[in-house]
Order: C-alpha cells, then structure tokens, then sequence
C-alpha cells in the first residue's frame, strides 16, 4: 500500500490567529444497526453504525458523538475514591445484569425558542444561575435562573456582520471566563459571565475543524480539531502555542505499519474527544476502527488497536486520569471499562464488557452524580440509571416519546443538583431530583 507522508509539524512556535471561514459542513447522522429493519436502514447503517436510523433526521443533524462519560471498570484504587469520580467501596461489574423494567421518570423536557430540527452539542454554567447552551442551526441560548428557562443571547458585537448559522460544538466555563467555539471556523470569548462576547481571530491554516474547548484558568485555554491539533492560550486569545508537533494524518502514516489496525488506510481525522483534568486525551478516529491518546509532554497521539469486534462509537474518563477512569462505547450498545490501569504507551489496552441491554441503541454519553448515580443516554431517547456501580442498570421512560437521539448528559453545582440531557430534535431534558 502507498502512503503519502505527510510532513506537518505544528511547532512550539507561537500561532498568532487570523480569521477564516470553511465553506462545506459536513453532516452525518449516528446510526446503529438494529435487526428486523428495512435493507435500507441497514445500508445507512453500515455506512454510519453508531445510534438507530430516526425517520425525522434533517441533514443538518450532528456529525460527530461527543465523549460518552460512562462509569469506567478501573483498577480497585478508582472504585474506591479516584478524586471526585470515585467509587466508595464498590466491586467490579462482576456478572452484570440488563436493564430491568423499574419504572422511572426523573427527567422533563423544557420549551426552547429554537427550531425543532436543531442539534444541541453542549452546555456550561458560570454559577448556579448563569447557563449557556450551544448547538446547530445558529443555536446559543442563556439562562439566568439555573436552566428553568433559555433565552437566545446576542453575538452581534462579535459575529453581527456574519450571514452564518454557525454549528456550536463546545462551551466552557472557568469563573467569569468563558469561550465557544463552531464550524465554519469560529471562536468567540466571554470575561464576564457572558454578558459581552468578543470574536476571536485564528489562522486560516487552523488543520481541521474545532471539536472541543477548555477553559482551563484566567486567560487560559486549550482547544483542539478533528485532525488532532491542540493549541493552548496563556494571553486570552491573543497567541496560541501548539501543544503536538504533528497532525494525527502524519503520525498514522509513520505508524502504519506498527500494527495498529485500520492504521494504514485511515484518514487522520477524530470526531468524539475527552479531556481529563490532568490535561490527557481520548479520542475515536472517524470510522470507529480504533481510537488514539495524547498525554501533554508528549510530541505526536497513540494510536491504540480495539480489542473488540464492535467497532466503537465514543469514548472518555469519570474520573481525572483517563488511565483508571477511561470507558469505550461500542455500536449496537456495547460499553467496556478500563480493567487495570492504563498504559498508554501500549498498543492495546484490556477493557472489560458489562451489558447494559438498550435493545441495540447506541450509548452516546454517561455520567456519574457525586451521589454515585450512573446515568447515560444514547440514541431512540434511551436513558439508563445504575445505583450499584454498574452491576445492574434500570430504563428511565423519560426520554420514551422524545423523536431524538439523545448525546450529552451533563451535571454542575456542588452536589451536582443541577442535570441536562441534549439531544437532537431540539430536545433539551432537566433533571428532576
């Protein structure tokens, strides 16, 4: 097979941003495969296995599964109190059991003044009343009374001259600092709680497109794109420095025949990413076949091989390392967790299966409360709760009559009191405690 070497070191320069647009979004929707459906639904999802074909998907629908933060199988240390996502006095998820039919609806949808065809990616707090939610179709919403209700907030003073209905992919927070960020390329930066947004220039040679920010502390934060790229600021925005020296393509092809699979005819590009709070990476490359890591202080990503016959949809960490806290979704409703501590500097690392029984909806997102509730949520409105570590999961009906896959499930306050569920079909859930 010929490779064409792709020489593309990023540098430890200083990248000053200058402002461009991309002229071609590309959408495609999370599908997974389920049998007793039509050859047609089949034939879509082969082409894309990760959630159940909906008939009311638009094209306009999500193109990449966000971090599906499920409960990870770690070491004993992590179950028993790894930072704030431990797991007091838990055990392995020896002999799991399915999902079974206790009644449960904890969740309610609230009215949003946007499209019923809107996609909702991402949300953050400033405090216990300050809220902003993002998503396609132009989406940016606030709230100022905890997530009761949205309101559209106003980016004319940053983006007012753009005829654009810009895709927001991420949102987040640190204190009265905030930044955003979507496709076509755009940045926009917040230093006090949101009230005012100022657009942020970037280079035009930016590789890829935008998948995630962070705001890390006052004037600092990491964004990363679908080719790998990772910048961090130190100044506001005003400089960025690369934080890995080639592009995901460049490594792949240096690799490629390091027997990784899937490796030496895989386009370098990631469309589902976590960051931990050490800084580390997970990411899923684009056709499942295998995912990568990048740890800060290291040049280039590792690329890993799956050790399933699934492929995978998303992955991501509970905890604050990835290397005790990480957890793999797979397609038709496969979830593993980590079993040992990670190296991740190994080409394969050891996961262990638990079954959740969605009926062959993908699990998109998970989530742990700091009560240690384990919630997740995935495509068909499916969402599940485990009070045991994992060993059993019961159905929550709320999502039932929701016409969308749901993708994020996220929980802010001290006791994590305040929780969302986004989904497509504008759906927008709240938790009810």
């Amino acid at each position: 097979t010929a490779f064409v070497l792709v020489a593309c070191a990023f540098g430890a320069s200083i990248l000053s941003l200058t402002s461009s647009r991309e002229n071609v979004i590309a959408s495609k929707f999370a599908v997974s495969q389920r049998s007793g459906v039509s050859p047609s639904i089949l034939s879509a999802a082969r082409r894309c296995p990760h959630t159940r074909v909906m008939a009311d998907m638009s094209s306009k629908s999500r193109n990449s599964i966000e971090k599906v933060n499920d409960d990870s199988l770690s070491r004993r240390g992590f179950f028993q109190g790894t930072g704030a996502a431990g797991l007091a006095g838990a055990t392995l998820f020896a002999n799991p059991k399915s999902a079974r039919a206790e009644k449960l609806s904890s969740w309610e949808r609230l009215p949003l003044p946007i499209s019923e065809t809107a996609v909702l990616f991402d949300i953050d707090f400033v405090d216990d009343k300050t809220g902003f939610l993002v998503g396609s179709q132009g989406t940016f919403l606030g709230s100022k009374d905890g997530g009761n209700t949205w309101k559209e907030v106003n980016l004319d003073s940053a983006i007012g001259g753009d005829e654009i209905n810009y895709r927001w992919e991420s949102i987040s927070f640190k204190g009265n600092e905030g930044w955003a960020v979507g496709k076509p390329a755009v940045m926009v930066h917040t230093t006090d709680g949101g009230e005012s947004w100022e657009r942020i220039p970037f280079s035009s040679q930016l590789p890829g497109t935008f998948l995630k920010v962070t705001a890390i502390n006052e004037n600092e934060a990491e964004i990363i794109t679908s080719a790998g790229a990772i910048y961090k600021t130190a100044n506001g925005g005003k400089n960025w420095k690369a934080q890995v020296l080639e592009t995901i393509d460049a490594t792949l092809n240096r690799v490629s025949s390091s027997g990784v699979s899937g490796a030496s005819y895989y386009s370098g590009s990631i469309n589902s990413v976590t960051r931990d709070a050490k800084g580390q990476y997970v990411g899923v490359n684009a056709r499942g076949n295998f995912y990568l890591t990048f740890k800060p202080g290291d040049e280039n990503w590792m690329p890993h091989n799956r050790k399933t016959i699934r492929r995978i949809v998303t992955m991501g960490a509970l905890g604050d390392d990835i290397k005790d806290s990480m957890w793999m979704t797979t397609r038709a409703g496969g979830i593993a967790f980590v079993k040992d501590e990670a190296d991740l500097n190994a080409q394969e690392i050891d996961f262990i299966d638990t079954n959740i029984n969605s009926g062959g909806y993908g699990i998109l997102d998970v989530k742990k409360r700091a009560n240690g509730d384990i919630w997740c949520v995935g495509g068909g409105g499916k969402i599940f709760l485990s009070r045991n570590n994992g060993k059993s999961w019961m159905q929550d009906a709320s999502g039932d009559d929701q016409p969308a896959n749901l993708y994020a499930v996220r929980f802010f306050g001290d006791n994590d009191e305040l929780g969302f569920v986004l989904g497509s079909a504008g759906v927008l859930l709240r938790y009810k405690d």
